[in-house]
């Protein structure tokens, strides 16, 4: 157990030394970091905790998905019924359930083809025989399509990380660094942005939808008959995004969705200077906005953005490019907040704040000045344990600790890991448990030495018969940080990633670093006792 190769000795002294090289960049200002190599700019980013940030919890409107499921399915009945070219009357929505009337000579035909629009649920749910909707005859010719509770769950489901993918791609697109976006319970998303102090702009960006529709404005009627109630059944009366709000009828077949963009960007109007965003569309997109302009050339057309008018231009020519751009008074920031939006897609549902935090900088400064003072203390008082108990083998379990730190600090800045109050706890606990390691190796070299084995056979047989015990509780502990990580969230999950990193780097530092440098003694020394 004490000889080491020279490529051995080497491969591990390479190890410990790259690895705590990773953690240099820490003790540097940001802006020196910024010109070395990109490789060489990995940090530890602070949490919340840490370094002060918003906090939002954002709830789903369930109310929308449920009344967009039933939309859904009172289109589909609509399209179904109207290809099996089956005549029908009083199709609408009532309460849980969407009803439509047949003839009775057309009801089994119908029914056949309706329950076609019912599919088995996914998961364990599917299983059990449950489906999307519920299809029965209410009799009369009367159709009841039901839409049952476990099929609505599983909609929020879907909802959800859904929202998660387009929230997360809105707020990495305010250059914020790490922020924590995930799942809280059925139906909230949780959202932690560390180093954002005023949440207003963000919570504008989450709070919008970002439905983005092209239709046509309907000159048949103006504005103001349309608010006396002359509205015809295919349009409907919209209001300007800006102030002083301005009313426009709608038309409310959608020419092209916001789906078919490809790209926004902010950009500025080469005629005028003013802040514009440049869209730009996919292949079908095109094809579609290039039918439409040609189509209704002189004619005025709304970009509606979660039902506002953002701007309503006259089709000079047909745009056949498949780009446009947007203009409606927009400043530079709001017409850059306008193209993450639409960069980032639309959302499901709406989303409502239901919590809102502010974490001002000065508490996270005061929890890293305890957390040092905490870690400071702790390692201040094993060193001296260690010393006073152990002597020159404490030495040298002092020096793999220092190196244990130093890699854990490493391998967090190399994941660009974010570092929690919990994940400073975990460190501090790794320190402990790397000490743990080294007094069971010594332990066992004095069980050895009263045994009445030499010095150098005690030594040896001391770190061979240790390994055993010290993989069995470091493997225990890291199961138990695994488990945390999985199932627990926000700090729980800091505290077990520092703990689970802080495992791997004390089985490496207090049985194999150690070991070579006792072996590195022994050799030197060849002694004849054990200053242990």
């Amino acid at each position: 157990m004490l000889y080491f190769t020279r490529w051995k000795a080497l491969g591990i002294i390479l190890t410990a030394l790259i690895v705590c090289l990773f953690a240099v960049p820490n003790f540097f200002p940001e802006a020196t970091v910024k010109n070395w190599p990109l490789w060489a700019q990995r940090r530890l980013v602070l949490g919340l905790d840490l370094q002060g940030g918003s906090y939002l919890l954002l709830e789903v409107d369930s109310n929308y998905v449920k009344k967009d499921k039933l939309d859904q399915i009172r289109d589909d009945v609509r399209r179904t019924l109207r290809e099996a070219r089956i005549g029908y009357t009083g199709l609408a929505t009532r309460g849980d359930a969407v009803e439509v009337r047949v003839k009775d000579s057309d009801v089994q035909a119908a029914l056949g083809k309706l329950r076609d629009l019912s599919q088995p649920l996914g998961g364990l749910l599917g299983s059990s025989g449950q489906r999307s909707v519920e299809v029965t005859e209410a009799g009369g010719g009367l159709i009841r399509l039901t839409v049952p509770q476990a099929a609505i769950n599983e909609r929020i489901r879907q909802t959800i990380e859904q929202s998660i993918q387009i929230v997360e791609r809105r707020v990495n697109q305010l250059g914020t660094v790490e922020p924590v976006i995930q799942r809280q319970g059925t139906d909230r998303i949780l959202v932690q942005v560390p180093g954002l102090q005023d949440p207003t702009r963000l919570k504008q960006l989450l709070g919008k939808t970002a439905k983005m529709e092209f239709r046509m404005v309907d000159t048949s009627v103006s504005p103001e008959q349309a608010q006396q109630g002359q509205l015809p059944s295919d349009s409907e009366l919209l209001m300007s995004a800006s102030s002083p709000k301005v009313p426009y009828v709608v038309k409310k077949q959608v020419l092209v969705s916001g789906g078919d963009l490809t790209d926004a960007q902010t950009a500025f109007d080469p005629r005028t200077g003013e802040p514009v965003v440049s869209f730009k569309f996919n292949s079908a997109g095109s094809r579609k906005f290039a039918q439409a302009t040609t189509e209704n050339v002189g004619q005025p057309f709304a970009i509606v953005l979660d039902n506002e008018v953002i701007s309503a231009p006259v089709i000079r020519e047909p745009i056949t490019g498949g780009q446009g751009q947007i203009s409606g008074n927009f400043t530079v920031q709001s017409a850059n907040d306008l193209a993450i939006l639409l960069r980032a897609g639309a959302l499901p549902a709406p989303l409502t704040v239901i919590e809102e935090r502010t974490v001002g900088p000065g508490l996270g400064q005061d929890s890293i000045e305890k957390g040092k003072l905490a870690a400071y203390v702790g390692a201040i008082m094993v060193v001296v344990f260690m010393l006073l108990t152990y002597r020159l083998f404490g030495l040298f379990a002092n020096i793999a600790v220092l190196v244990n730190v130093a890699m854990i600090f490493g391998l967090l800045s190399l994941l660009n890991a974010t570092l929690t109050l919990p994940g400073i706890a975990g460190i501090v606990l790794t320190v402990g448990i790397a000490v743990d390691s080294n007094v069971l190796i010594y332990e066992r070299i004095r069980e050895e030495l009263r045994g009445g084995r030499n010095a150098i056979s005690a030594i040896d047989a001391g770190f061979k018969r240790a390994l055993a015990t010290i993989l069995d509780s470091n493997i225990t502990t890291f199961i138990a940080a695994a488990v945390l990580f999985y199932i627990g969230t926000g700090p729980v999950r800091g505290f077990a990633v520092t703990l689970g990193i802080g495992i791997l780097t004390t089985v490496f530092t207090a049985f194999t670093l150690t070991r070579l440098i006792v072996a590195w003694w022994v050799r030197w020394k060849r002694p004849q006792t054990v200053p242990i």
